[in-house]
Parts: C-alpha cells; sequence; structure tokens
C-alpha cells in the first residue's frame, strides 16, 4: 500500500474531464493529498455522481459542468472556482477526444477540427482564462500519451495531437516562468473506458502488455501518482519536461 502525504493542503487543483478514468484518479489522488478539487466534464449526471464519490473519501470537492470546447463553460469554470476559493495552485489539463479511427489522409475536416479543438487548444485557451489566477509557484500538468511518440495507424491523428502537447509543454514552461511550472505526462495503455476498444480485446491487451517491461497495462493510479508528483512542491526544479509512464514502452533514448 503506498502512503500518500499531504503534499497539497491549501491548495486549489483544477483538473478537466475528471469524472471517470485518469481524470479522476487524478483528482481523488490531488484531494487525499489535502487539495480543494474542482472537477468536470460535459454532464451534469456525470459531475454530481463524481463528486459524491469524492466527498464519501473526505475530499473537499466542487463539480462544475464544462465542455472544454464551450467558451462560456471555460470561463465559468474558472471564474466559478475563484468565487469559490480565491486561487488557483494547480492546473491538469486532462480532456481528450478520439472520434474517428480513420487513417490521417481519409479523416474528414471537421474531425480534424474538433481533435485540434478538444486536444490542443481547449488546454490554450483554459491556461489564457486561468493565468492572472495562477498563485506564484502554481503548476500545469497537460496529459498527452504514449501515443504523441509514435502515433499508431489505429488512431494515427490523435497520437499527432498528443505530440503537439510535447512542444506545448516546453513553449508554456518558458512562456509561464518563473511563476508557473509546466510539465506533462505522457500514459501507457490504461483500460479505462475511453480506451475500451484497444483494451477489452484480450488479444490486443496481451499483445501490448507484451510490449512493456513490466508486462502489464497501467493504472488509473500509476498516471495519478506521475500527475501529483509534477504538480507538487517535490517537482519544484522541473518544468517543461515529460514524464512516460507507461511500463517501459520505447518513446525516446
Amino acid at each position: 500500500m503506498v502512503k500518500i502525504g499531504k503534499r497539497f493542503e491549501g491548495k486549489v487543483a483544477i483538473v478537466t474531464a475528471s469524472t471517470q478514468g485518469i481524470g479522476f484518479g487524478i483528482a481523488e489522488r490531488l484531494g487525499l493529498e489535502g487539495a480543494s478539487v474542482v472537477i468536470s466534464s460535459r454532464k451534469q449526471v456525470n459531475v454530481d455522481e463524481a463528486v459524491e464519490k469524492l466527498k464519501a473519501k473526505g475530499i473537499e470537492v466542487y463539480g462544475i459542468v464544462c465542455h472544454v470546447s464551450n467558451a462560456q463553460q471555460r470561463k465559468n469554470l474558472i471564474e466559478k472556482t475563484v468565487q469559490k476559493y480565491g486561487k488557483i495552485d494547480v492546473i491538469v489539463s486532462n480532456a481528450a477526444a478520439n472520434p474517428s479511427a480513420d487513417t490521417i489522409l481519409e479523416t474528414k475536416e471537421t474531425v480534424l477540427d474538433k481533435l485540434w479543438e478538444i486536444n490542443v487548444k481547449s488546454s490554450i485557451l483554459i491556461l489564457q482564462e486561468a493565468s492572472p489566477h495562477l498563485q506564484a509557484g502554481s503548476s500545469v500538468v497537460l496529459i498527452s500519451s504514449i501515443a504523441g511518440y509514435q502515433p499508431q495507424a489505429s488512431m494515427a491523428m490523435y497520437g499527432v495531437t498528443k505530440t503537439a502537447l510535447l512542444g506545448l509543454t516546453k513553449a508554456l514552461a518558458a512562456e509561464m516562468a518563473p511563476k508557473t511550472r509546466v510539465n506533462c505526462v505522457a500514459p501507457g495503455f490504461v483500460p479505462t473506458h475511453f480506451a475500451s476498444f484497444i483494451t477489452s480485446n484480450a488479444d490486443i491487451r496481451s499483445d501490448i502488455e507484451g510490449k512493456t517491461l513490466l508486462r502489464r497495462l497501467g493504472t488509473v493510479e500509476d498516471m495519478a501518482a506521475a500527475t501529483a508528483f509534477l504538480a507538487s512542491d517535490d517537482a519544484s526544479f522541473i518544468t517543461g519536461e515529460t514524464v512516460v509512464v507507461a511500463g517501459g514502452i520505447p518513446s525516446r533514448l
């Protein structure tokens, strides 16, 4: 059993797309470590259910409906957080979409727009809204993917948008320093609802497990732990970096 400390006592953290899967796991981890956590997703019922689950664990949590491609809802997410808590210390940008398995050259323009809008642009626009409220010593963590290093045929354009986040991390780290650190987590394969089309097939799952050095898929808790580290003061001299959490699947030298 991993012992969880209280690195986020007195801190306020926003996690987007956080009512299930990796986002929920990150929100839970930050909350268990003492943060006041603001969670969000597109549907009120999902927000309400996630809030109840987190409250049941003694976490201070506030839920807001936010579709990250909706300008008014993004503005509302930041404004309501500041109204309630007075500041923002941590932002984890986790929202992503993968609406198509088409090859890049067969992907419709509307799908290209959606991938860009949700997977890349929304992170920028949320930070534009939030940056005036970020405290000195604050932290941003973008959630990319192992697919960003080697986009696979079945999710090639999704992978390319995740590659963009690696560059965005570098650029934002330079722009937001020294007040705010910006880092990135690139998860490997985690059996969540989002990745169900990959991980629910026994043969595909076994093939992925065989590609990892640790011979298993990742867990939501693995991703949450890495994100919490980068967001915490334990990583106070780390910015502009991407941590690959993929069980040893090759990413780079």
